[in-house]
C-alpha cells in the first residue's frame, strides 16, 4: 500500500504497538489496568437507551437519515449552546451534525483544504486534528498546545513566515491530551487575530462538560465576532457516556457549515435516526447524569493524583477532560514515551498512551484516562509502586536496549 499517496502521509499508529502488547499480556493471563484508550466506561443513562429502544421499534425509522441531521436533534444543539454559552444559533444554516465530532474534522478538512494549503496545528494534540488535513493534502505547522503568551507569539511567526499564508487554526480546549483549558480572554485574542489575518478557526470542544473546578470551560462562540471566523466541534460521547453512538456537532460560521454540509452529501445519509432521536432525547432530557459523570470522573481523578504520587510517581491533576497529562519519571525519559508505555505494561499490568502518538512534542509525557473504578485505580498504583521500586535493575537491563533502537 505504499505507493497510495494518502497512505503515505500517514506515519505508523503507535497506539497499535501498546496494544498489541496488552493484548498479549492478557493473553498471558496478566490483569491489565488499561488507562489507555479514553473510550468511557460509565453506562448510557438509562432515558436515552430507552428512547433508543422505543423509537427502534418504529419502521418508518430505519430508512436513510439526513446528512445534515434531523431537524429535531439541530434544535437542540441549538438550544444547549443558548443556555449553556448563551450562543444564539440558527439550527437550519449554523449547525450540523456529524458522526462524532472525529468525522467533523475529517470532513471539514477535505470541504476547505487545497493541496498545499498551510493548517496551523497544537503539538501535541488529538491525531485527527493534524491528520485529517494531511490526508487532505494540506501542510501542518505545529503551534504550542498551552494557551499562553507563547502561543500568540508561535502564532505570530507562522503567520508570518509561512508559504502560503495559513488558511486555518485548530484549537482544543480542555485540550485531549494535555488537559490546557482555555479562557475568554484567549478566545478574544485569537478572534481578533484571525480576523486580522484572514484565518478560520476550527475549534474542538468535545471536553466542554468534563470539568472539576466548578469553571465551566468557555465557547469560542461567545467571543463577539467569532461567528465570522470560527466553527466549533463538539461531542456526545463523553458528555453522555455515548462514544459507541457516534454523535457530534458542527456549529458557527454559515459559508463553513455550508460547505461541511456539501461534502457530507456526498459521503453519508446521516446517524441511524434512532440514535438522533436519542440524542435529542439526551440534549433536552434531565441533565442530572452530567454532574453525575463530572463527580464520577472527578473522584477518580483525585484517587489516581493521590496513589500515584504516594507510589514514586508525581501526576499533575487536570482540571478538566477525563485524562491526565503526565510526564514520564526522569530516570525514565530517556526510554521515550512509546518504550516507557511498554514497561508499564510489561512490569506494572497498567496500560497508558504514549504521547508521541499526539505528536513529536508529547515524547516526554504519557496521557491516562479516567476510565476505569476507583478500586482498579489503586491497584495499578499498587503494581506501580512495586515496580518503581524494582527500578533500578529494569532500568539497567532496558536502557542499552532502547538506546540501540
Amino acid at each position: 500500500m505504499s505507493e497510495f499517496h494518502s497512505v503515505r502521509r500517514l506515519p505508523p499508529y503507535v497506539f497499535e504497538q501498546v496494544n498489541r502488547l496488552k493484548a498479549s499480556a492478557r493473553a498471558a493471563g496478566a490483569d491489565i489496568v488499561d488507562l489507555g484508550m479514553g473510550n468511557p466506561d460509565l453506562p448510557t443513562p438509562p432515558h436515552i437507551i430507552q428512547k433508543l429502544a422505543e423509537t427502534a421499534q418504529r419502521p418508518d425509522t430505519h430508512g436513510y437519515s439526513a446528512s445534515r441531521g434531523i431537524n429535531g436533534l439541530r434544535k437542540a444543539q441549538a438550544a444547549y449552546y443558548d443556555r449553556r454559552f448563551g450562543v444564539k444559533l440558527d439550527p437550519n444554516s449554523q449547525v450540523i451534525v456529524t458522526i462524532g465530532s472525529k468525522e467533523g474534522f475529517a470532513n471539514m478538512a477535505q470541504a476547505i483544504t487545497a493541496p498545499g494549503d498551510v493548517i496551523l496545528c497544537p503539538n501535541p494534540s488529538y491525531p485527527i486534528h493534524a491528520f485529517g488535513f494531511l490526508m487532505a493534502g494540506g501542510v501542518i505547522r505545529s503551534l504550542p498546545a498551552a494557551p499562553d503568551a507563547d502561543y500568540f507569539r508561535a502564532l505570530e511567526r507562522a503567520v508570518m513566515h509561512s508559504i502560503p499564508k495559513p488558511l486555518a487554526v485548530v484549537v482544543c480546549y480542555p485540550s485531549n491530551p494535555t488537559a490546557h483549558v482555555a479562557d475568554l480572554d484567549f478566545y478574544r485574542d485569537l478572534v481578533s487575530f484571525a480576523r486580522r489575518n484572514d484565518l478560520i478557526v476550527l475549534s474542538d470542544l468535545a471536553y466542554s462538560e468534563v470539568y472539576f473546578d466548578g469553571n465551566p470551560p468557555p465557547s469560542i462562540l461567545q467571543v463577539p465576532g467569532a461567528m465570522e471566523v470560527a466553527v466549533e466541534f463538539t461531542s456526545m460521547s463523553k458528555t453522555f457516556s455515548m462514544a459507541g453512538w457516534r454523535v457530534g456537532f458542527a456549529v458557527g460560521n454559515e459559508r463553513l457549515i455550508a460547505a461541511l454540509g456539501r461534502v457530507k452529501s456526498y459521503l453519508d445519509y446521516g446517524a441511524f435516526t434512532p440514535i438522533q432521536v436519542a440524542a435529542t432525547a439526551a440534549l433536552n432530557g434531565p441533565q442530572d447524569c452530567i454532574e453525575e459523570m463530572r463527580q464520577t470522573y472527578k473522584r477518580r481523578r483525585d484517587v489516581m493524583v493521590e496513589t500515584f504520587t504516594r507510589a514514586g510517581w508525581p501526576i499533575p491533576a487536570p482540571t478538566a477532560s477525563m485524562f491526565a497529562w503526565a510526564p514520564i519519571p526522569e530516570r525514565f525519559r530517556s526510554l521515550g514515551s512509546v518504550e516507557f508505555a511498554k514497561l508499564l505494561i510489561e512490569k506494572a499490568d497498567m496500560a497508558v498512551a504514549p504521547g508521541i502518538g499526539f505528536g513529536e512534542h508529547g515524547d516526554s509525557y504519557v496521557r491516562i484516562a479516567l476510565v476505569e473504578n476507583e478500586q482498579r485505580i489503586r491497584q495499578a498504583a499498587r503494581s506501580l509502586r512495586r515496580f518503581l521500586e524494582g527500578a533500578d535493575n529494569t532500568l539497567h537491563n532496558v536502557i542499552p536496549i532502547a538506546a540501540a533502537r
